[in-house]
């Protein structure tokens, strides 16, 4: 469906967009930036600048590149001049009706050989794309935050999705130095989201439980099997193990692990008490302004450097 991809259009320009259009601007693709508003697509391009000036001191890129970069991105408020980007990123505020209202706008403006994606965590993309006419062209590409470090995309195919879309989607992708999965079902949570909430709803229970506090379960995942994830997932590290050893372990404690289908009561309480963790200063654990601080540059350090040696 297509072949050459030299121009890409983003949807929205908040948290996720703009980082998705700094991807393919760095990798000399022609983007086109749309927002409802002027306001945030200004800050965007301060964004994208920024986020380019910090990789350039930390080793990734150059700074002499940087305005060539930005150059690459036309921003505009008019959805419709953005209808010539050969491959369009919807990626506007999580809210169903929203982004069916874009994607049946999208779908109606653009070329039929256009492709167009949703980028969202967790919204059925066979729901987004249902009011559409095109729905074969419509796939997922869930991009990870923050997109422009996080190689991982999960290309997730929709009830109507064409399996061409699901490959050309896939092999742009990759072009473009990301890390696509394929997603073969349209479930809630797509792939990376269910496995991670998984883990945090074990989390969750074993404060709750009193087994142990917050801070003593993030110690024990980040200096425990935290430090094998990155080479080992649990599919490979069940065959190194032993599948008799793990059903063997399976048969002994699965029973005993959480399979609430609700969210803890733990958190519930304290969503209704105002603890939002960051956005208050306390959630499961007090935050100070410096301790947020701390921990926001620790992730991005930490991702910079890994992209680094990646690279």
């Amino acid at each position: 469906m297509v072949e050459e991809v030299r121009k890409i259009s983003v949807i929205g320009a908040g948290l996720m967009g703009h980082g998705i259009a700094q991807v393919f601007a760095s990798h000399g693709m022609q983007v086109c930036l749309s927002d409802i508003k002027k306001e945030p697509l200004v800050k965007a391009l301060k964004q994208i600048e920024s986020n380019l000036n910090l990789m350039a001191t930390k080793g990734i890129g150059r700074k002499s590149d940087i305005a060539q970069i930005i150059s690459r991105i036309r921003t505009t408020t008019d959805i419709n001049e953005a209808a010539d980007g050969q491959i369009i990123i919807e990626a506007v505020f999580e809210n169903l009706e929203l982004k069916q209202e874009v994607m049946q706008k999208l779908d109606s403006i653009c070329s039929v050989k256009t492709i167009i994606t949703s980028n969202t965590s967790v919204i059925s993309i066979t729901e987004i794309a249902a009011k559409a006419k095109h729905r074969e062209r419509i796939v997922g590409t869930h991009f990870w935050n923050p997109p422009y470090l996080i190689p991982l995309v999960e290309v997730v195919k929709a009830k109507d999705t064409s399996n061409q879309v699901m490959e050309s989607t896939y092999q742009v992708l990759k072009k473009v130095g990301k890390y696509p999965v394929r997603v073969w079902k349209d479930v809630p949570g797509f792939l990376a989201n269910r496995l991670q909430h998984a883990l945090w709803r074990e989390a969750i229970s074993i404060v709750e439980h009193g087994i142990a506090d917050a801070a003593t379960v993030d110690e024990a995942i980040k200096n425990g099997f935290g430090l094998r994830l990155p080479i080992l997932g649990p599919m490979e590290n069940a065959d190194m193990v032993g599948l008799d050893l793990t059903l063997s372990i399976h048969d002994y404690i699965l029973k005993d692990l959480e399979a609430s289908p609700y969210p803890s009561k733990l958190l519930q309480e304290k969503v209704n008490k105002g603890e939002l963790g960051f956005k208050s200063g306390h959630g499961f654990q007090a935050w100070s302004p410096k301790q947020i601080e701390k921990s926001r540059e620790r992730l991005l350090n930490y991702l910079i450097e890994w992209t680094k040696r990646e690279k």
